[in-house]
């Protein structure tokens, strides 16, 4: 345990541990010291002295080394005659610490007359309104009116573009290096710096394309005026008429904490729509950062074309059919198939969307295929990391090894947790065909041929590496490789986990780089990815479900051509749904609740964002309402009934509830709750941490 200290914050007296900065001891005494270009998650700088306060500390007698006493026995506290930041002065034992006196009030009110000298009135039109530190500083210790003319504030561009996706106003900015530190100490992508001097002092991109970072949206949040914005979200709401909504992000298997901001707008036809996405606190998953992917795909998704109907093809042709009808075909279909039924489904689905697709294919004695070109799930489900595991807690000691897999782009957030990780000492190794980002951050890069995969292994880097850690991980992904490549190298990684002894235990084991979110949990349920799809899907009654073999693949469109019956169960139009015999609109994760099971074996609910799109339904109802027709008798409830059927069947989830998924521990550094000060937007997380499963050869032993 880290040694204590006790020190004194405006009367209440309050034990940290050692090295605690007096902004943070005094946040967690429940004492807001106002702060600007402070950050929990970096390096203090004080740049901007918003957090002076008045620090005293015992006398010490310097010929005996001992504290100077009053007559009443009580140390001598000596304070400093000037105002001190309290973000870059760490505690000490009897430190005095004053916030709220007349001397201090009257710094912060200095400070902030200094920075509204140059920042333009706009707030009724400035993005950050309603949830701005500088709005809420200024009306809790600004002055009541200012000694500069009007006339001579500074005027700078306003709206410039960083990026594409990232827009500056230079006239709010108060130069406080939030965005700056962020990308160089934490993303370790230097892209942002200061240019000029004194007032002329502005933020510039360092990199053509400008703000070249693929966690360019952090900065926005982190930003504590409204000098960063985003590019679509910029003028398009206030924060006060978003509603909010907790959500896992669905582009890839990280699984971040995310918040989808929904407000009903005239523009989009009285439709809610999603117009911001926001990371949530998880310091196991994401911390406080989301990639950019997942900030902005949800853009993207609202211009497909939903289904809001059934349709069954007629005449050749697909024409809108009563939900009745079109269950009563599909329903006929399968249930005459029987062994010769198939069903396709993707990691796009949630737990119980997955789990009723498998009972049902069981029931039917058909098969049920993940539409995957990645093998290695049974490796994961039995040598995966699980219960404990946590890349905030890997460092000197540990070794992880990146192979066949460019995280910068397939998984931002284990870019930048391994990155992280190589900061406090871990040793990393990253073996591709190419260079990635990741290179300049390894201990060791190997480059290999196409195919020399599995070989690569056997390098003495990685050798030594893996026999001398005390822990040790592998991310592995399917770069230039088919289905049995990918399994193959799977294998490998496993064998050299086992072989140094990293398996079952917290910080050790395999993690897949798999496509889609939930890829990991379809494993976990049993879904499997055959080498030869074609082969199995001709002359089959297939059952599609969110999955699109027709768009990519010609050989799979025409092995679709030769099925016997085609149901595609889908959100959007696609090619695949085209070339169906009966099409069932579904909800997409947004308008649903459900769990996603993270490439870490995290399990983890996402809530309703938005209503259902035309008489779309969820995909586990779907299923359920089929199955009862053929006489398999599925969950076709809300969800969490759903879930309490896998809890009660599936190795690894037994004894998992909605309510154990939603339960939320203190996490620091920003202690769950509120906090704007800190953050610049809120990160609040109280809608559950998730849990993680136990990996089979945990459970095993």
């Amino acid at each position: 345990m880290a040694k204590q200290v006790t020190l004194t914050i405006d009367e209440k007296t309050v034990t940290v541990p050692a090295g605690t900065l007096v902004v943070d001891a005094a946040k967690m005494a429940g004492i807001d010291i106002p702060v600007f270009c402070y950050h929990p998650k970096m390096e203090p700088v004080g740049m901007c002295r918003m957090c002076l306060v008045e620090i005293g500390r015992p006398a010490i007698d310097r010929a005996t080394g001992k504290p100077v006493l009053n007559e009443d026995g009580t140390p001598q506290v000596r304070f400093f005659p000037k105002l001190e930041t309290a973000c870059t002065n760490p505690v000490s034992e009897g430190m005095v610490v004053k916030t709220t006196t007349e001397k201090v009030q009257e710094g912060c009110k200095d400070i902030l007359e200094f920075l509204l000298t140059s920042h333009p009135l706009d707030c009724p039109v400035c993005d950050k309104g309603g949830e701005c530190p500088l709005q809420n500083l200024t009306l809790a210790h600004g002055p009541t009116g200012s000694r500069f003319l009007f006339d001579e504030k500074h005027h700078a561009a306003k709206h410039i573009p960083l990026g594409d996706l990232i827009y500056l106003d230079r006239e709010r900015c108060i130069q406080c290096g939030r965005c700056i530190r962020f990308q160089s100490e934490i993303v370790g992508e230097p892209v942002l710096g200061f240019s000029e001097r004194g007032r002329n002092t502005e933020i510039v991109t360092c990199t053509d394309p400008g703000f070249d970072s693929i966690f360019s949206g952090n900065t926005t949040d982190i930003c504590p005026v409204g000098a960063l914005t985003t590019a679509n979200f910029r003028f398009g709401a206030r924060p006060w008429e978003l509603k909010s909504a907790a959500s896992i992000c669905g582009e890839c298997p990280v699984g971040c904490n995310v918040t989808f901001n929904t407000r009903r707008e005239v523009k989009s036809g009285g439709e809610i729509v999603i117009k911001r996405v926001m990371p949530r606190q998880n310091e196991q998953v994401n911390e406080i950062w989301i990639c950019d992917k997942g900030r902005f795909a949800h853009h993207h998704a609202q211009d497909n074309a939903r289904l809001g109907k059934p349709q069954v093809r007629k005449d050749g042709k697909l024409h809108s059919a009563p939900w009745k009808a079109a269950l009563a075909l599909a329903a006929e279909k399968l249930g005459a198939a029987k062994k010769d039924a198939v069903v396709l489904a993707s990691g796009r689905l949630s737990n119980e969307d997955l789990f009723n697709l498998k009972q049902l294919a069981d029931g039917l004695g058909g098969k049920a295929l993940l539409y995957s070109g990645m093998g290695g799930g049974d490796l994961t489900t039995q040598f995966g990391v699980g219960q404990g595991t946590n890349f905030a807690d890997m460092g000197a000691g540990t070794a992880i090894l990146v192979v066949a897999s460019d995280l910068y782009t397939q998984a931002p957030i284990w870019w930048l947790r391994v990155k992280q990780a190589t900061d406090r000492g871990a040793t990393l190794i990253v073996a591709n065909p190419g260079e990635t980002r990741l290179d300049k951050f390894a201990t060791h890069v190997l480059h290999y041929a196409a195919g020399d995969e599995t070989k690569t292994l056997a390098a003495q880097e990685i050798t030594k590496a893996f026999a001398e850690a005390e822990n040790a991980v592998v991310l592995f992904g399917s770069d230039g490789l088919d289905l049995n490549g990918s399994q193959s190298l799977a294998q490998s990684c496993a064998d050299l986990l086992r072989k140094n002894g990293h398996v079952g235990k917290p910080n050790n084991g395999l993690i897949g780089v798999w496509k889609n979110a939930n890829d990991q949990g379809a494993r976990e349920l049993g879904f499997r990815p055959v080498e030869k799809l074609a082969a199995a899907l001709k002359g089959k009654t297939v059952y599609l479900v969110a999955a699109d073999p027709a768009d990519d693949e010609a050989k799979l469109a025409d092995a679709l051509k030769g099925a016997d019956f085609v149901i595609v169960q889908e959100i959007v139009s696609t090619e695949t749904a085209k070339m169906a015999d009966v099409v069932l609109p579904a909800q997409a994760f947004t308008e649903c609740e459900g769990t996603f099971t993270s490439g870490e074996r995290r399990v983890q609910r996402f809530h309703p964002a938005l209503p259902p799109h035309g008489e779309s339904r969820p995909d586990h109802v779907i299923t359920a309402q089929i199955a009862g027709q053929i006489g398999i008798d599925l969950e076709g409830g809300p969800a969490a009934l759903v879930f309490e059927r896998i809890a009660a069947t599936v190795a690894g989830f037994d004894g998992l509830t909605y309510d154990k998924l939603a339960e939320v521990s203190e996490q620091w550094p920003i202690v769950g709750r509120e906090d704007l000060y800190y953050g610049g937007t809120s990160y609040e997380n109280t809608q559950g941490l998730g849990v993680q499963l136990a990996p089979a050869a945990r459970r095993d032993a």
